[in-house]
């Protein structure tokens, strides 16, 4: 019984964050002049265990976003009976790009042609094109991954012409930091090139920027989906 009392109570806690949440990023909606609804919070589950995901299932979440491919796929495999959309958000090694291409709806992370064309081969047909978003490295850290801003196009382009995939926008993680301004600077640099990709035909529609401590600023700033983990399941346990 004191097992079934503490996974109700900790079901009851992360229902009233995501309450909270939508309530935030819906007030942030009409502040920035958005639709309401134009914004999707992906809930990031990395090293949360499935039962979590289950609890946020009944809380009336979707989106979960995973950092980690085995992890990830465990998961996927593991929830294959709840109707969940399963989004590919952490660094992609060419040997791992099979397991994504077969259990992800989308992948945010793409920084290099090789990795796409990889995908795009591994695609089942089945499952449809694989919804993928360009990494864009907008702090120019040399330690973070992503494209430089100056190569998205060519590399736009030339993910856009491949099949098995259909690419839908842009995606960045800024540096830490609380300064506003610089936040702010950082995600109107990536909806600039997405203006500018647009510019050049590319029917993209897709910003994925902003995680809990920065999300309501990627939204005045455009962004179209959130990606939020501590904000939902709370702080991660240390190893």
């Amino acid at each position: 019984m004191t097992i079934v009392a503490d996974s109700s109570r900790r079901e009851e806690l992360l229902c009233r964050r995501l309450e909270a949440l939508r309530a935030r990023v819906a007030e942030t909606e009409v502040r920035a002049g958005r639709p309401p609804g134009s914004v999707t919070i992906v809930a990031v589950s990395k090293t949360q265990p499935p039962e979590a995901v289950r609890a946020a299932f009944a809380c009336g979440q979707r989106v979960f976003g995973e950092n980690y491919v085995q992890e990830g796929v465990a998961k996927v495999e593991a929830l294959s009976v709840l109707p969940l959309e399963w989004h590919f958000i952490g660094p992609i090694q060419s040997n791992k790009t099979r397991a994504i291409a077969e259990h992800f709806a989308w992948v945010h992370s793409v920084d290099r042609l090789k990795v796409a064309e990889r995908l795009a081969t591994q695609r089942p047909a089945a499952l449809g094109p694989l919804q993928v978003l360009l990494q864009v490295n907008v702090s120019g850290e040399a330690s973070k991954s992503g494209v430089a801003p100056a190569e998205v196009p060519a590399l736009a382009q030339a993910v856009a012409a491949l099949p098995g995939l259909r690419l839908r926008g842009l995606m960045c993680i800024p540096e830490p930091t609380s300064d506003e301004a610089v936040l702010r600077a950082r995600f109107r640099m990536l909806r600039r090139c997405l203006e500018e990709l647009r510019a050049q035909g590319l029917e993209l529609d897709v910003l994925s920027m902003g995680m809990s401590g920065d999300f309501t600023l990627a939204i005045e700033e455009g962004a179209t989906h959130v990606r939020l983990g501590t904000a939902i399941f709370g702080e991660r346990k240390k190893p």
